[in-house]
């Protein structure tokens, strides 16, 4: 049950992503459409990680299907979001510097070369 509790949230959140990225945002240089995936996925995962931590049922299908399966569909970003607020709020900011600066200029760097590879396939 816990696979298709997460695999239907994952459809969902692929699908609202998709939709949310034809809404037809003014022309203005800055991506807002994944901007604004990104913070609802953000918010979502850190409204279910509150109420799961006061209510309990971290494994809960309800749980899974928010948290893994719509923001993940979504969105990767709830996720460092979230592991990023865990690191601050424990105290570990430095670390979550380092691991907010490495995962933006790794993956833009992964992007790059995957873009690279893409391009020497085509």
């Amino acid at each position: 049950m816990n696979i298709l509790a997460v695999g239907a949230g994952g459809f969902l959140g692929a699908v609202a992503r998709y939709l949310i990225g034809k809404i037809p945002f003014p022309a203005c240089g800055f991506p807002l459409a994944t901007f604004t995936v990104n913070l609802l996925g953000a918010v979502i995962i850190g409204i279910v990680f509150a109420l799961t931590a006061k209510l309990g049922g971290s494994d809960s299908g309800t749980v899974l299907f928010l948290k893994t399966g719509f923001c993940g569909g979504l969105t990767t970003f709830s996720t460092f979001s979230l592991e990023g607020l865990s690191l601050i709020q424990d105290g570990h900011a430095g670390v979550f510097a380092v691991y907010a600066a490495a995962s933006v200029g790794v993956c833009l760097l992964g992007a790059a070369l995957g873009n690279a590879i893409g391009n020497m396939a085509a």
